[in-house]
């Protein structure tokens, strides 16, 4: 017979717990999809004994009464999981214990909660391998072996978890109980996300990565291609490309935090100030030709890149850089201690500088069509500048095959454009003149130089005067001007 409405629950990744009763041999459950439609489905049955901690039995919180679902919450920046508390075990046909009764160690206030993450395979939303991923962490055993245990919480912990959201790449969240008198453990219910929607026309998983971000950054990684193998060659290019980079970056962070606009519209604002900022950067060394202080920009570029790979690493993962001060402290000694290098090997600090940022403008380029993990070198601290809450969540992310053929790829790009501008500038002046005290110089050569032809002509603003002088004279009319002798 079938269960009415009533008793039934329509969700994702939904599971039932059900005690069973004395002699209780059987129970009978019913799937169905909520349109009557043809829908494509797993289902795994976990048996739970009497020594075993019950997940969700002491719920508060959700519609079931025994609920041991993980649900999960997730925006542009984290993914929230939440789960109800569990309850120790008992025999069939016992009540349960009270749950809030008493906090000693006989209570489930002793329990220990492990939360465990699955990846899914890279650039894969097709349901077989969701099904696959589902049916190997299933259970204690397939999540413990395969899965990655990221947290362990107390009973005394809020039931919550925040992660870093990954849009595009399948993740399959678990939660194991422990009962560390008894030596028993239970998983809740798994469930997944991909961080975006697989029913939205514009921006779902499907079609993933906004036409704006994907021509933004094709042109930059053209750009960082060039300045990996030319830039020092070509030293303006690479002041406008710096330049423009850190000013874009910046004012994306401000026009972001500061108004509601839209992505694109902030992107495209960003872009133009971005522009006027490496315009600015060529500008000041054209007319003041100090390099030491373009190249003190460019060093910031390069320790803002080590910064973030350095705190991309598990080191950034430690719990003492959930503080905000200690990760921006940490962060920015990192950027700031780069550029002193530049002061004693500006050409070569320069040079190497192009082919890492360089190299990276392309992986980046990369990524807007193909998700590779390396794009959160830097997306995890524009994510924690732009989100004040960002710093409680797990910035893990997958490491598969084409993360590892593209870390291939940026050394070789960046040892390649490195090598090849030493070999290239070996012979050549550290940098290019200034043009305009270069233009001063030859303009007071000049002047003291009286065997200079260019001495003896007059300056411009003379020769024009003297022009205009010669088009406004009037003009004598023609015929005898000596008086006649008499």
């Amino acid at each position: 017979m079938m269960p009415g409405r009533g008793l039934s629950m329509t969700a994702v990744d939904s599971g039932l717990l059900s005690t069973l009763q004395p002699g209780q041999a059987f129970l009978s459950l019913f799937l169905s999809s909520p349109d009557a439609d043809t829908v494509a489905g797993t289902g795994v049955i976990l048996p739970y004994s009497s020594t075993d901690p019950v997940p969700g039995a002491c719920n508060m919180e959700f519609n079931l009464d025994i609920d041991p679902n993980v649900y999960i919450h997730y925006n542009l920046y984290e993914t929230t999981i939440r789960f109800a508390p569990a309850n120790l075990g008992y025999e069939r046909g016992e009540p349960p214990l009270a749950c809030d009764e008493s906090t000693e160690s006989t209570t489930r206030w002793r329990l220990q909660y492990d939360i465990y993450q699955y990846f899914l395979p890279e650039n894969d939303l097709s349901e077989r391998s969701l099904f696959i991923g589902i049916q190997a962490v299933a259970d204690i055993q397939g999540m413990v072996e395969n899965g990655k245990r990221v947290l362990t919480l107390l009973s005394s912990d809020t039931s919550m978890a925040v992660f870093n959201s990954i849009p595009g790449q399948g993740v399959i969240f678990s939660v194991v109980v422990r009962d560390p008198l008894l030596n028993t453990s239970a998983s809740y219910v798994p469930a997944h996300t991909y961080a975006c929607s697989f029913a939205s026309t514009l921006d779902g998983c499907q079609t993933l990565g906004k036409i704006s971000t994907k021509f933004f950054f094709t042109v930059a990684g053209l750009a960082g291609l060039f300045v990996c193998f030319f830039g020092h060659r070509f030293f303006k290019c690479e002041l406008f490309c710096m330049g423009f980079s850190f000013a874009t970056f910046f004012f994306f962070v401000l026009i972001t935090r500061t108004t509601g606009l839209d992505y694109d519209i902030c992107l495209a604002l960003s872009a133009v100030i971005g522009v006027v900022g490496g315009v600015l950067l060529v500008m000041s060394w054209w007319r003041f030709g100090s390099v030491m202080a373009c190249i003190v920009v460019v060093g910031l570029m390069l320790g803002f890149l080590i910064a973030s790979t350095v705190l991309f690493t598990p080191l950034g993962r430690k719990k003492i850089m959930r503080s905000n001060a200690v990760f921006w402290v940490t962060f920015c000694c990192i950027m700031f201690i780069v550029p002193l290098f530049f002061v004693r090997w500006p050409r070569e600090g320069n040079i190497v500088t192009c082919g890492i940022v360089g190299a990276y403008a392309v992986i980046l380029a990369v990524n807007a069509y193909v998700y590779t993990s390396l794009s959160y070198i830097t997306l995890n601290i524009l994510k924690r500048f732009l989100n004040n809450n960002f710093n409680a969540a797990f910035t893990d992310v997958p490491f598969q095959a084409i993360d590892y053929v593209l870390i291939t790829v940026w050394v070789v790009l960046g040892v390649c454009g490195i090598v090849l501008q030493l070999y290239r500038e070996r012979s050549r002046p550290f940098f290019p003149p200034s043009p305009y005290l270069m233009w001063l110089q030859e303009r007071e050569r000049r002047k003291t130089n009286v065997l200079d032809p260019s001495h003896h002509f007059p300056p411009l603003a003379n020769r024009l005067l003297a022009r205009v002088r010669q088009l406004t004279k009037r003009m004598e009319p023609a015929g005898e001007h000596t008086p006649l002798l008499l």
